[in-house]
């Protein structure tokens, strides 16, 4: 059964950090890369972080040099390390495969305080 599990958020204050957790399961997680979402109130959901297979990364331009995203194929997880953190980037934080699949997890909640 394939299932993204999500975790690690939290509420944090403004600058402060969290790593979130994207665990995956029901398919061969080295062969595919995975982008990390975030649904924020009255906005759609966007991406903002991905990495491929082989490693390589990109970030969206608001994150970029504050968030990191890596993997570890031995645990059929994805990592977001978020440094730096703002007001903005609360949100609930969603992982999916790429290419994309419709069994979305439940999220994980990042609230950052001023």
């Amino acid at each position: 059964q394939v299932q993204f599990v999500e975790s690690g958020g939290g509420l944090v204050h403004s600058g402060g950090s969290l790593r979130l957790s994207c665990t995956t399961s029901g398919f061969i997680f080295g062969d595919f890369g995975y982008i990390w979402y975030r649904q924020s109130p009255g906005r759609e959901r966007e991406w903002v972080a991905l990495i491929r297979p082989g490693g390589t990364t990109h970030y969206h331009v608001s994150v970029e040099g504050r968030f990191t995203i890596s993997r570890d194929n031995t645990k059929n997880t994805a990592y977001l390390q978020m440094d730096g953190l703002k007001l903005e980037d609360t949100g609930l934080y969603y992982c999916n495969r790429i290419p994309e699949l419709p069994n979305w997890g439940q999220g994980t909640q990042v609230t950052v305080s001023s």
